[in-house]
Parts: structure tokens; C-alpha cells; sequence
């Protein structure tokens, strides 16, 4: 259910995030006897609707299921469409109120008392969730031409890079996957990577298929090489054997991506000195160093975002909404929940 007002009442609970996590806190709130209201600057679910299309998670259906709903899919594990539709069909069922196309700007007051000012309006809530993710802000390489019209970090489908040079930075599973792809569909392919090698962190089952296509040359790579300079029609490298300039149509720097500090810190949360910028929060409760605001999901790591997906993410609604019903909670030891390596 979606309004184009603001709320005229107190909700219990405003998430922030209308991603798995943060459908998850909703419907966890909402079985707890609270209410609740979802705000998203984008659609439902806006990481999963910008992946690659037909993307196959790497979890099974099981794992990324919320609010107790199984997941069907037709294969194995679900694809990015599969998991859309899930989702959608999820808070459909449980009556969702979810204001989409809503960005929130500032959250001000004290706990039992916030306004929540938005780009539609003013909402008021007891309590705040952030389940914010982190695929919105990538992680800029921070060289001259990074800003051209060639440059994406983001990679959808390889239709546009047919007969292109195209250069992928990165050697992460989105790299690995991106370079396969786009070379079978006609590209011609230069995969960057900083380091030596190919890193044991990509998948068992995606890496010898790059190192084969590598080693017989369907894929050019450099490695211990960092990009110096984007250029319209060229990049300049810097390579063991010095600097290099090569041809090239396009560029996606799967560098990955991090969380909006900019409005982490908009809301007043504090961060640990632990060269991951994370997030202070209580370890049972989920509540961060500003009283009434918690954070749910991958946002709880900082940089280090292959700490929570929505495997083990989806069991910080729980704690919240126990905690807030006034019911006991426990700390979860992270080992003991599902995560999985950096995609």
C-alpha cells in the first residue's frame, strides 16, 4: 500500500529502506503489535531492481526469505526477477504501508518524538530504522575522467558493449561475472585488477572459466595495475612495466560500493576508528549511539560490506522488534548465522 501524503499520526516505527531488511523490520514490527511505515527514495527494493538482469543470486531461495513466506523458484537458486517478484508478492500480503519515490532528508527530535522530514512531507515516529544497504554509493577510483559518459559502476546487461572495447576494473564475483558475460556477447574485454592475481574470493565456479579465457587470450588482463587517467578514447594504466595507454569504448569500475555517510551522518550516528568507519551499535539490540534510531542490514558493516546480506540482515528485524515490544532479545553470534563472501 502506498499514499502520496504524509503521515497525520504517530507510527511506532519509520524504516528507511524498502529493501528485504527493511521489509523484514516492518513485518516484524508489525507482528510484534507495532506499527509501522516503510520510506524509500526509490523503488521497492531498488539494490535487486539494479542488478544485471537474470542475475542468479548465489544463495538459495531459503536463506533470503523474510517474514516466513516461501520463496518458489523455478531453478536452483532464485534469479534478480525471481526475488523482485517475491518481494513485491511479500508486502502485498502483509499490507505494507511503503512510500515509495520518497526521499528522507533529516530525521530530528528525540526518541518517541521524531519528525521525519522527507521530500514529500513530515512523518512522526517513536522509534527510527535505518535499512539503507549500501549499493547506492559506489566507490570511486578518483582519476581524471571518471565523470565521462563511458563510465559506469554499474553493470545491467552486455547488449551495449557488442564490438566495444570495454575495460572492467575490479576482480570481484560482479567483475568476474561482468567480464564473462560482456565477452560472450561480442565485447572485447580488458579486466584490470590491482593485485597479482585472480582472488580465491571469487566463486569456485566462475573463476577457472575466467583464468581459462584469460590464459587463452578471449580476455585481456593486467594485473598489479591501477587506472591513471580515463580518456575519451583510451585509458592511461600505471603497470609493473610503467605507464601504458590502451584503446577503449567504455568503462564499469566494479569497485564496489559502500554506505551514505553523508546521511548516516545527516542523522547524528556516531562511527568506530576501525578502518571501516562502522557504524557504533548495541550488539543485541541494534540500536546506535543515538537513542530511538537503529540500523538494520548490510549498513551495520561500514565499508566492510560483505559482513550482512540479506542472508543474515534479515534476522536484525527480529532483535529490533523484540526489543522494542518490550520482549527479552539475546545476541545472535554472527557465526552462527548464514553469510556468504563478497559478491
Amino acid at each position: 500500500m502506498q499514499t502520496d501524503v504524509a503521515s497525520s499520526s504517530t507510527v511506532d516505527v519509520v524504516v528507511i529502506g524498502a529493501g528485504p531488511v527493511g521489509l523484514a523490520c516492518a513485518i516484524e514490527a508489525k507482528r510484534a503489535g507495532l506499527s509501522a511505515l516503510v520510506v524509500d527514495k526509490g523503488t521497492l527494493v531498488h539494490s535487486i531492481v539494479g542488478y544485471p538482469a537474470r542475475m542468479e543470486f548465489f544463495s538459495t531461495p531459503e536463506l533470503i526469505e523474510i517474514g516466513g513466506y516461501p520463496f518458489p523458484v523455478q531453478g536452483y537458486k532464485p534469479t534478480r526477477e525471481e526475488a523482485i517478484e517475491y518481494y513485491r508478492g511479500v508486502a502485498a500480503r502483509e499490507a505494507l504501508d511503503v512510500r515509495l519515490y520518497e526521499r528522507v532528508l533529516d530525521v530530528h527530535g528525540s526518541q518517541h518524538d521524531f519528525a521525519i522530514s522527507t521530500s514529500r512531507g513530515l512523518h512522526r515516529a517513536r522509534h527510527v530504522v535505518v535499512a539503507t544497504g549500501f549499493y547506492d554509493v559506489p566507490n570511486l577510483l578518483g582519476v581524471p575522467g571518471e565523470q565521462l559518459a563511458k563510465v559506469s559502476h554499474y553493470y545491467r546487461e552486455p547488449y551495449a558493449y557488442v564490438r566495444q572495447k570495454l575495460a572492467i576494473v575490479g576482480a570481484r564475483n560482479s567483475a568476474a561475472k561482468a567480464a564473462l558475460d560482456t565477452y560472450r556477447h561480442g565485447a572485447v574485454v580488458t579486466l584490470l585488477v590491482r593485485g597479482p592475481d585472480l582472488p580465491d574470493s571469487i566463486k569456485y565456479w566462475i573463476k577457472p572459466d575466467l583464468q581459462n579465457r584469460i590464459k587463452e587470450g578471449s580476455i585481456r588482463a593486467f594485473f598489479d595495475t591501477t587506472v591513471q587517467d580515463i580518456r575519451e578514447a583510451s585509458l592511461l594504466l600505471r603497470t609493473p612495466q610503467g605507464t601504458q595507454e590502451i584503446a577503449n569504448d567504455f568503462v564499469l569500475a566494479m569497485t564496489g560500493y559502500r554506505p551514505d555517510y553523508t546521511f548516516l551522518e545527516t542523522l547524528g550516528l556516531s562511527f568506530a576508528d576501525d578502518g571501516w568507519r562502522t557504524p557504533i551499535f548495541d550488539a543485541t539490540t541494534f540500536e546506535s549511539t543515538r537513542p530511538g534510531v537503529f540500523l538494520a542490514g548490510t549498513v551495520c558493516g561500514g565499508y566492510q560490506t560483505n559482513r550482512w546480506f540479506i542472508e543474515n540482515g534479515r534476522f536484525h528485524a527480529q532483535q529490533i522488534a523484540r526489543h522494542l515490544a518490550g520482549l527479552r532479545t539475546e545476541t545472535i553470534p554472527f557465526a552462527s548465522m548464514h553469510w556468504k563472501t563478497e559478491e
